[in-house]
């Protein structure tokens, strides 16, 4: 599929009815549909970047406020958060589009909600790029032990944000959303930026902008006001959730996934230097995904690659979107799904 279009295709907003609870939809464009999803703290409006580049390049592209997240469908309930349930989500939204097969996009726990997707639904998701969290067959130890047995119980940063209380520490969303954004991108100097076991190097400092020079003012404008309306207690019950979807896939215990990947990260990512402090190349990360087709290190950039470096991502999606062994049929949006 080339990207031949000389305009960019309409945006459609709306609401679907995913398995019979209501998911806010972004859509553009028609042809091989690319799911897009999100993390915390953010909602589909992240990807409008990217989304505008893969419907113009002649693919369908399509991003919901996750479970817990914006206008979607957010339950209380912990146990409502586990991958069968996330995963369950994206596959509805498939049925309910009248998609047959999928190229998912995910960032941060929407790369992990993907990842998931990759192993339990192989018939329905044909490809993935995760950005910033790299793919982790599931293991022996949950993270949240792991974590624990490498003395960081009382130093990670999620272990306060999972406490019952822990979505108070986000409020008010005007400041803690610019926050979020500046400090756990590659705009602080060296050695300020955020830190995941470091508490003064936090997430929720005063940020010394509103709006980073890298971000748009709009994007930025509509992520506080969707928080302002739907708090953040919910989006934090993917970290609460974690262990219930450890127990939940023990048969999948070391499972790869085997369709083609590629994992997008940036350099001054203060997650990703805890996880891998030496770069992860190919042939490492290929244990996990032998499909992996290559790994993108952008430099001077942090969590947010979608946005600090918007275009070059957008870029790297299409490129790996047409080595994508499409089906030669694809069901099309049908009007009015959406609506």
């Amino acid at each position: 599929m080339n990207a031949s279009a000389s305009t960019i295709p309409p945006l459609r907003r709306g609401e679907v009815d995913v398995n019979g609870q209501s998911f806010h939809v972004l859509d553009q464009g028609e042809g091989p549909a690319v799911l897009f999803a999100h993390g915390f703290p953010d909602v589909a409006e992240t990807w409008l970047t990217q989304m505008a580049g893969v419907a113009a390049a002649g693919y369908r592209a399509v991003a919901l406020d996750m479970r817990g997240f914006g206008a979607s469908y957010s339950p209380s309930d912990v146990e409502l958060y586990s991958a069968l349930h996330t995963v369950g989500d994206l596959v509805g939204l498939l049925e309910a589009l009248e998609i047959t097969e999928a190229v998912l996009v995910g960032h941060d726990w929407g790369a992990d909600v993907a990842q998931r997707a990759m192993v339990l639904r192989p018939d329905l998701f044909l490809g993935l790029v995760s950005v910033s969290i790299p793919f982790l067959p599931r293991g022996e130890v949950s993270t949240w032990d792991q974590l624990r047995n490498d003395g960081l119980a009382d130093r990670y940063y999620a272990f306060e944000m999972m406490k019952p209380e822990g979505h108070l520490a986000f409020e008010p969303a005007a400041a803690s959303i610019p926050s979020a954004l500046y400090w756990l991108s590659g705009s602080p100097a060296t050695g300020e930026g955020w830190d995941p076991i470091d508490a003064s190097r936090g997430m929720l400092r005063p940020a010394p902008v509103s709006v980073p020079s890298w971000a748009d003012p709009s994007y930025v404008s509509s992520s506080i006001a969707a928080f302002q309306k739907s708090g953040f207690d919910s989006g934090l019950n993917y970290y609460r959730a974690s262990d219930i979807t450890f127990e939940q896939l023990s048969a999948f215990k070391g499972v790869p996934i085997r369709q083609p990947a590629l994992y997008i990260w940036g350099a001054e990512d203060g997650l990703c230097q805890l996880f891998h402090p030496e770069p992860p190349t190919v042939e490492q990360l290929r244990a996990s995904a032998p499909r992996l087709v290559d790994v993108i290190r952008l430099e001077g950039v942090g969590h947010w690659p979608q946005h600090e470096a918007a275009e070059r991502v957008t870029a790297e999606i299409v490129t790996f979107l047409a080595g994508i062994d499409w089906p030669d049929t694809l069901h099309d949006r049908t009007e009015g799904k959406s609506r």
